[in-house]
């Protein structure tokens, strides 16, 4: 589903009253992996019940010249709700572009790659395509992930894409959550966790390996 920020807050306020939005998984789609030049084209919600909401933003909207936190403000407000648990792979890059392009401040926030490393220590597999085939028996199509997200028309491949990314957050995190309660790791995956948005703005700043000796 595609929407505007009005019907992600209908949407929103909907879910608050059913339960359905005590957490929401993010993703981000932008032009490439550098994220001071690569721009932010989309974002992806989706709720505990399944609704997905791909929000596509127009490259006057993200570089333009009015403050960040001004530039989508409906989805601001969604969200940066205290209320809401934001899900997210790799939270670290979706934590910077969103702070850099709208002002978007992510609180409180589960990374799955971050507890896959705390609790999954037979792998080194941990992106969201190998946790995906272990813990839910899904294999994902990443050829689509390489393809121009800018564009004014998405095609259904990319559309599938995005959706079936941002659908899988949750329960992965469920299931996540429930190996780190039981190794006892709780406790030090929310400490990770309060890290992340300081990583994200070392990495907007341009900090590389600062803790390295």
């Amino acid at each position: 589903m595609r929407a505007g920020a009005d019907a992600i807050i209908a949407t929103h306020a909907a879910g608050r009253r059913r339960g359905r939005w005590d957490a929401a998984s993010i993703d981000t789609e932008t032009l490439g992996l550098q994220q001071l030049r690569d721009r932010l084209c989309l974002v992806q919600l989706c709720d505990r019940a399944g609704r997905a909401t791909i929000v596509q933003l127009p490259r006057d909207q993200v570089i333009a010249s009015t403050p960040p936190d001004s530039r989508a403000p409906r989805l601001k407000r969604v969200l940066e709700d205290p209320r809401v648990l934001k899900v997210l792979h790799f939270a670290r890059f979706d934590v910077a572009v969103l702070r850099h392009y709208l002002g978007i401040r992510l609180w409180p926030l589960y990374c799955t790659r971050t507890a896959s490393k705390l609790v999954r220590t037979y792998t080194d597999r941990h992106g969201l395509k190998d946790v995906a085939l272990e813990l839910l028996d899904v294999e994902m199509d990443k050829v689509t992930r390489h393809s121009d997200w800018a564009s004014a028309q998405l095609s259904p491949e990319q559309v599938r894409y995005a959706i079936s990314d941002v659908t899988m957050l949750i329960p992965i995190m469920e299931r996540l959550d429930a190996m780190v309660v039981r190794e006892g790791r709780k406790e030090l995956a929310q400490e990770c966790f309060r890290v992340i948005p300081v990583m994200a703005e070392l990495d907007l700043r341009g900090y590389d390996l600062l803790f390295e000796h």
